[in-house]
């Protein structure tokens, strides 16, 4: 018996778009497992940190970085992901990480620019985060990764004492930050009929100041050619709600952000980004900045 289709209408009308409907129907039954391979199993276990994706109460969606000593995530078997982390109220994706809560998990090492995603159920034991149940594993090429090195400035179990700071809008210094960055990672999800709701986080790459801030506050980001998944801007297409994060490698601050997104697929503009295939916009509605949040630096 052939293994049903992983896409769901938001990812299936971006591939008829771009003329990868055949094409992908085949490769995704391929390669999206409920399971985790032992390659990806061994990654993630060898990881410093991890990027997460999940959605608040309120059904805004987050992204975040966690970090730990190698270890801190491992694989009992192929269906489960363990996490040893703990709550971080100063993090506004921390709210969905209850029990039960869908997530999306991608584990990206920079050193290598291997990376890999998985999406699944959170669950807690004795009250705080313990494992994902996996729902889709499936692992990702290496393009647009920024090749950076790692160190610890402080042990990953000690949170910051910085206090984060909210923004009603980017100021100068966040600005500074999207426009020198090379690397930012994104959240989305959607609930899909007789289905659950599945949440995506992922890795988006180009040169410095490949994001662009717009007048009225939001960005214009561009979407190169890829996997032809389209997971994230699947998910936007059925549902607007988005999160983002840039990261100072130089400091460890992370800038998190809350907001609505649209695909702009047709538009003269796509041009004026090299390389795009499609453009996307994200309006942050909550911006939050948190200093020193990672107990990493990266070099690169």
């Amino acid at each position: 018996m052939a293994s049903p289709s992983p896409w769901h209408a938001g990812e299936l009308a971006l591939q008829t778009q771009a003329g990868a409907i055949d094409a992908m129907d085949g490769l995704g039954r391929r390669l999206i497992r409920d399971r985790m391979p032992d390659q990806h199993r061994e990654f993630f276990a060898q990881l410093p940190f991890v990027v997460l994706g999940t959605v608040a109460r309120d059904g805004a969606a987050w992204a975040t970085l966690r970090a730990g000593r190698p270890g801190f995530l491992a694989s009992p078997d192929p269906g489960r992901l363990d996490i040893a982390l703990s709550r971080e109220s100063a993090d506004p994706a921390d709210e969905g990480f209850d029990d039960g809560n869908a997530v999306g998990l991608l584990g990206i090492d920079l050193a290598t620019r291997r990376r890999n995603r998985m999406n699944g159920v959170l669950r807690h034991a004795r009250g705080m985060p313990s494992h994902i149940e996996v729902a889709q594993s499936f692992g990702n090429c290496p393009r647009y990764i920024h090749q950076r090195a790692i160190a610890y400035t402080r042990d990953p179990s000690e949170q910051s004492d910085a206090p984060s700071q909210m923004l009603d809008t980017l100021d100068a210094e966040a600005r500074a930050l999207i426009a020198r960055s090379d690397t930012f990672f994104v959240a989305s999800y959607a609930d899909l009929p007789g289905r659950t709701r599945q949440v995506d986080v992922s890795h988006r790459g180009g040169t410095p100041g490949f994001v662009r801030v717009d007048a009225d506050g939001g960005m214009t980001i561009p979407d190169f050619n890829g996997n032809r998944f389209f997971n994230t801007l699947g998910n936007i297409m059925l549902n607007a709600r988005a999160g983002l994060v840039f990261v100072d490698f130089a400091n460890g601050d992370l800038l998190q952000m809350s907001g609505r997104a649209e695909v702009v697929a047709d538009t003269p503009e796509i041009a004026a980004f090299d390389g795009a295939e499609r453009l996307w916009r994200f309006m942050p509605l909550r911006i939050v900045r948190r200093p020193r949040a990672l107990p990493l630096r990266w070099a690169g």
